[in-house]
């Protein structure tokens, strides 16, 4: 059957034919060598009042139904993180009952949940040298809150990059209090976080420093001080080289998390050195690849994982393109187009945040990278999108 759609490009329309060859679905045991963590999004109830500013209205069967998809895959699941519309639509309330419900079914061990600061209310950054909204005592309380909800329900924590902690902290000294005390109250080592500004720009200058070599020396003097409190830091930097360079200052046994949505395939395979293992927002959108590229990799098969991952990068690369905190809105419409929810909505609104042209884009790329699991049914869904956006498809 041939699968053909009308598609934006360049101010027009074009004949677009699938010709991407789906990779093969099948369930994984988890991958041996790597560690992998999936960021997976929420879906947003269709019947709810999901518009900006309004409280999350979650559609549980479909939001715990894609996190089984991951599970069976073998990939564990990074709950409740950046994916999760943190601080996008996401409020804490939902966000409680999200880390619940997702950890009362993760398999023992595949689960770590995103500890951040957003029950606080956090206005734009204050000017140099002053303080913002909340206090240091403040901050670190919402954090203590939110870390023992993850010691509740058994989920390995991670500590999210804060809003907060970035207004309140006037030196990296402020965020060493923070993190120092945190880090000596955990039962169990955590991931750090680290998120660039391109994700958050109301995190620019986190560690105390607008010199990403600063801020780097800041976080590795912190992780070396706490080594046995430390499993591993998540780097957002979408850079690379710096992430090699920060990989090998970490003490022996502490894990370098690639959040590197741009260069993930090399950063995981690794160097003569060391490998970084994953924590990405991407692997929710390419979930059969990730597992199968994880298998050949456990296999010794090179050839095999940058086969099945070299078309997923340029995918990846304009999911997570300017602004790249609207990737969501790209995990949510492979989702979609996939089956694994009803409706290409999204709490807070979001899934205006990416165009139509862009959407398009996204579509062909999907195919070329082999992640669109039903072609015939994404072919019909997006078919409807673009109607209703006015294009004939």
């Amino acid at each position: 059957m041939t699968l053909e759609l009308r598609l934006p490009l360049d101010g027009g329309l074009e004949e677009y034919r699938l010709a991407g060859e789906p990779v093969a679905q099948g369930t994984y045991t988890p991958a041996a060598s790597r560690l992998a963590f999936a960021a997976a999004h929420v879906v947003a109830d269709p019947l709810g009042d999901n518009s900006p500013g309004q409280p999350a209205v979650i559609d549980w069967e479909h939001t715990l139904g894609f996190r089984r998809h991951l599970w069976s895959l073998g990939l564990s699941v990074a709950e409740a993180m950046d994916t999760a519309q943190r601080g996008m639509g996401l409020d804490w309330a939902a966000t409680e009952e999200l880390i619940r419900r997702s950890a009362a079914e993760a398999p023992d061990g595949r689960i770590a949940v995103g500890v951040g600061t957003d029950q606080l209310t956090t206005a734009p950054r204050p000017a140099a040298g002053s303080r913002g909204d909340h206090s240091l005592d403040a901050v670190t309380a919402a954090y203590e809150q939110q870390l023992a909800l993850a010691e509740e329900v058994g989920a390995q924590p991670i500590l999210m990059a804060s809003r907060a902690l970035c207004a309140a902290a006037t030196s990296p000294d402020d965020y060493r209090k923070v993190y120092d005390n945190l880090l000596g109250q955990s039962s169990r080592p955590v991931i750090l976080h680290w998120l660039g500004p391109m994700f958050d720009p109301a995190l620019d200058g986190y560690w105390g420093s607008d010199s990403l070599d600063t801020a780097a020396d800041v976080v590795v003097d912190l992780i070396v001080d706490n080594a046995t409190k430390v499993d591993g830091i998540k780097v957002s930097l979408l850079d690379a080289s710096r992430e090699v360079a920060l990989r090998n200052r970490l003490p022996e046994g502490v894990r370098l998390y690639t959040g590197d949505d741009f260069n993930y395939p090399s950063l995981i395979k690794g160097d003569e050195n060391r490998y970084s293992d994953a924590l990405l927002g991407i692997f929710a959108a390419i979930a059969p690849a990730a597992a199968a590229a994880l298998k050949a990799l456990d296999d010794g098969d090179l050839d095999t994982y940058d086969r099945v991952f070299a078309p997923t990068v340029p995918l990846a690369r304009q999911i997570f393109s300017a602004p790249t905190y609207y990737y969501k809105t790209g995990i949510a419409f492979l989702a979609w187009l996939n089956g694994h929810q009803p409706g290409f909505s999204m709490v807070g609104g979001l899934q205006t945040g990416r165009s139509l042209p862009h959407l398009a884009d996204t579509f062909r790329l999907a195919d070329q990278a082999g992640v669109l699991t039903d072609p015939e049914l994404a072919v019909e869904r997006f078919g409807q999108l673009l109607r209703v956006g006015g294009v004939d498809a």
